[in-house]
């Protein structure tokens, strides 16, 4: 799995002008499968955002976690990280996982998240997404599994 982890005051995503996910202080991270990852796959990213230490402490040095700041997870599934642009101009996707299997990911991603964290929202797989974030730093930080 790749996924880009975005340290934000908050975030969101609307689909269709209905807002499906938000939250405050947190993070917001963009996820995407490829055809090995399995659901083991899925727990170690999950792991590792849960306990990223990418939050200030009390002497503002990148020393506290999602968890110990108890922040909202924003899960975006992101086709598009997957992008091979050195045959050309166009991207080629095909380093993604297909959709059935993407998706399956996603929502076990999603439901693991939720069972271990309190502040969990998502985006809606598939769909045509506008994501909105106030990036805090900025901090911005690609994970690779």
């Amino acid at each position: 799995m790749k996924a880009i982890v975005q340290r934000v005051r908050q975030a969101s995503v609307t689909v269709e002008g209905a807002c499906v996910g938000a939250i405050g202080a947190g993070l917001l991270v963009l996820v995407c499968a490829e055809p090995q990852d399995d659901a083991a796959t899925g727990r170690a990213l999950l792991a590792k955002l849960l306990r990223l230490r990418i939050f200030g402490d009390e002497a503002g040095k990148m020393n506290r976690s999602l968890q110990d700041v108890q922040g909202g997870l924003l899960l975006v599934s992101q086709f598009t990280l997957a992008a091979d642009t050195r045959g050309g101009n166009r991207p080629s996707f095909s380093a993604a996982a297909p959709p059935e299997q993407a998706r399956a990911l996603y929502e076990q991603l999603l439901q693991d998240a939720r069972a271990l964290h309190p502040e969990v929202a998502a985006g809606v797989f598939g769909a045509d997404m506008q994501v909105s974030l106030v990036n805090d730093g900025p901090v911005t930080i690609p994970l690779g599994f």
